[in-house]
C-alpha cells in the first residue's frame, strides 16, 4: 500500500490540480492543491482490478442483479460499524450532494427551512438555496478549538418553518467525531421541532486512532421514523469520479417518499460506481483503509505541529476525515491578509472558511490525504509566509 508515490495529476480533468490556478491564482507549476476533498491516492488494488475486469469484457451496459453489490454494503456497514442494514433500504444516488438534494426534494417543500449546523459542508446549503428552500443556520460553539452544539440558541431560532435538519457526522471541516450523547441531543432537537434529519456520514471510515463514529441508526434506534442515513465508498476509497452513494432508510413511510422522488426523475445507478463499490466494500478493502488511516494520522500530526508553531495559527485537531481546519484569527490578520500569504506567498490552494457558513470566515480548510512530503512542504511554505510572526 504505497502513500508516499507522488502521482501527477496535472492535465487529468483533476478538478482538484487543474482548476486551482483559474480559482485561486496558485500556478500549477509550483502550487500545492489542498483544497477539493479527494486524495492524491490510488485506489486499493481491489477496485482497479474490477475495473480491469470491465475492459477486459468491454461491452458497458446497463447493471443488473444487485444482489452482491447490496450485500456488499449491508457486510461493510455491518462488520466496520455494527449496523444492520436491510436490502430494500438502500437507495442508490449518483453521489450524496446528489442524495442530499433528493432529501430536499423528498421531504420538504419551497420556502421550507433546511438547518445546517455551520460552519459545514459548503454544497448543503448551495442545494437548498438552489431548491428554493432557506438555509437555517445554527452555528457551533468554538470552545477552546473544538466545536459544541448549542442547543439552547438552536431552540430559540426555530419559527415551525424549518422541516430538516442535515447532520455532518463525522463533520466536516471541524473534524468532530459526535458522541453518542451528542447525537442523542440532535435526534431530541429534531422531535422537539419535527424535523426529518438527513445524516450524512460520508466520512465514517475516516476516523483517527482513538476515536469512535457512532451511525445515527445506532447511536440512537428510536429516531428511525425521521431518520435518512447517507453513505458511500467514494470518499473512503477515492473514487469520488464514480459519483454513487447510498441512501438508506428504515422507515417505510419516508422510503416510499423517496422512491417516488427517484422514480418521478430517472434516477438509475452508474454501472463503474457499482462494480467499484463492490470490490472496495471487501476484507482487501478493509485493510487497506485501515493502513490509509494510520498514514492520515501521521500526516495530521505533522501538519498540526508545523501550523499550530506560527503565533495566532492553530489547527483543531482532527478526530476524522482528512481535512485540516485552522484558525487564522490569533494572527489579528483579516481574511484577506492570511488568504493571500497562504495563496501567493506559500503557494497553496486551500478551501476559504466563509463558504462553510457562519464561523468560518477566519479558517482555511487544508487537504491532508496527500503523499508525506507534500504535507513537509506546505508546512515548510507556511511557516516562511507567516515568518515576520515568529
Amino acid at each position: 500500500m504505497d502513500f508516499d508515490t507522488k502521482i501527477n495529476r496535472v492535465g487529468t480533468h483533476s478538478a482538484k490540480w487543474d482548476a486551482m490556478e483559474p480559482l485561486y491564482g496558485v500556478p500549477v507549476s509550483d502550487g500545492i492543491a489542498m483544497w477539493v476533498a479527494d486524495m492524491d491516492f490510488k485506489p486499493p488494488v481491489c477496485v482497479q482490478r474490477a475495473l480491469d475486469g470491465m475492459m477486459a469484457h468491454g461491452v458497458y451496459g446497463y447493471y443488473g442483479d444487485e444482489e452482491k453489490y447490496l450485500d456488499a454494503i449491508r457486510w461493510w456497514m455491518h462488520t466496520r460499524h455494527g449496523w444492520a442494514v436491510e436490502r430494500e433500504h438502500i437507495f442508490t444516488t449518483h453521489g450524496l450532494v446528489n442524495g442530499t438534494s433528493m432529501c430536499v426534494d423528498a421531504f420538504t417543500k419551497p420556502g421550507d427551512g433546511v438547518v445546517l449546523m455551520t460552519p459545514v459542508y459548503h454544497a448543503f446549503a448551495r442545494v437548498i438555496k438552489g431548491a428554493g428552500r432557506n438555509v437555517v443556520e445554527c452555528p457551533l460553539i468554538n470552545v477552546n478549538g473544538h466545536f459544541e452544539m448549542d442547543f439552547a440558541a438552536w431552540d430559540a431560532k426555530m419559527t415551525g418553518a424549518e422541516k430538516m435538519l442535515i447532520l455532518c457526522s463525522p463533520h466536516n471541516p471541524g473534524g468532530r467525531v459526535w458522541s453518542k450523547a451528542e447525537l442523542a441531543a440532535v435526534a431530541d432537537f429534531c422531535v422537539r421541532h419535527d424535523l426529518i434529519l438527513v445524516s450524512d456520514e460520508i466520512h465514517h471510515d475516516l476516523v483517527m486512532p482513538g476515536q469512535k463514529h457512532y451511525p445515527m441508526a445506532t447511536a440512537v434506534p428510536a429516531i428511525s421514523n425521521r431518520l435518512v442515513m447517507m453513505t458511500a465508498t467514494t470518499k473512503t476509497f477515492n473514487i469520488a469520479g464514480a459519483h454513487s452513494g447510498n441512501v438508506i432508510i428504515a422507515d417505510p413511510d419516508l422510503r416510499k417518499r423517496f422512491a417516488e422522488r427517484m422514480n418521478a426523475m430517472g434516477i438509475s445507478p452508474n454501472s463503474f460506481g457499482l462494480f467499484m463499490a463492490e470490490a472496495a466494500y471487501s476484507p482487501e478493502g478493509a485493510a487497506w483503509v485501515d493502513a490509509l488511516v494510520q498514514y492520515l494520522d501521521t500526516n495530521r500530526q505533522i501538519f498540526d505541529a508545523g501550523v499550530n508553531a506560527i503565533p495566532g495559527v492553530r489547527s483543531m485537531p482532527l478526530q476524522s476525515t482528512y481535512l485540516a481546519w485552522v484558525d487564522f484569527s490569533g494572527t489579528g490578520m483579516e481574511p484577506s491578509e492570511f488568504i493571500s500569504r497562504v495563496e501567493k506567498g506559500a503557494k497553496i490552494a486551500s478551501n476559504h472558511g466563509i463558504s462553510f457558513g457562519a464561523g468560518g470566515e477566519y479558517f482555511l480548510r487544508f487537504n491532508l490525504a496527500t503523499p508525506r512530503s507534500t504535507i513537509v512542504e506546505a508546512v515548510a511554505r507556511l511557516q516562511k509566509a507567516f515568518a515576520d510572526l515568529q
